[in-house]
């Protein structure tokens, strides 16, 4: 495990012995975050979830005393997940983790476009819109926008 700084801890892929923990960080973030999906959504992607943590390499964020608060799933060039504990929130966390995946090349992300929190969050960091799904990826009537941040040199997403 790299430490990256005081609260970020690197994981590389395929590692995660234990998903459980993670996946109840997901759980309760989509609940306070994600109001427009019904319970057996919530229930269906939870399961995508558990198989989704496993191919991915996680960065997670961790309090003082070391217990998980937020975790990130990246692959090349893409942030596909960022959860934060809702208790966590505004407090860093999450914005610790992005940076860290905008510095390793992650420049690509999907938001659900009902969860206003999210965009907010990345359209703060730089991302901007560069497209838009009617459907989400499993066919779910769930519209996804599709942001990506400029490069370093100042240049719009194409």
């Amino acid at each position: 495990m790299l430490e990256l700084n005081d609260h970020i801890r690197f994981i590389s892929k395929g590692k995660l012995k234990d998903v459980e923990p993670l996946v109840d960080i997901w759980e309760a973030s989509v609940r306070a975050t994600h109001d427009f999906l019904k319970e057996e959504d919530i229930e269906f992607y939870k399961g995508i979830v558990r198989k989704a943590l496993k191919g991915v390499t996680l960065l997670v964020s961790k309090d003082k005393g070391g217990v998980i608060k937020g975790f990130m799933g990246i692959s090349p060039g893409n942030i596909e997940m960022l959860f934060v504990h809702p208790d966590w929130c505004r407090k860093g966390g999450g914005r610790g983790l992005a940076l860290h995946a905008i510095e390793l090349g992650c420049r690509k992300v999907d938001v659900n476009e009902q969860n206003l929190a999210a965009q907010e969050f990345y359209f703060a960091m730089g991302f901007e819109q560069v497209g838009r799904s009617e459907i989400d990826g499993y066919g779910k009537p769930y519209p996804i926008l599709h942001l990506e941040k400029p490069d370093r040199r100042g240049t719009s997403p194409q």
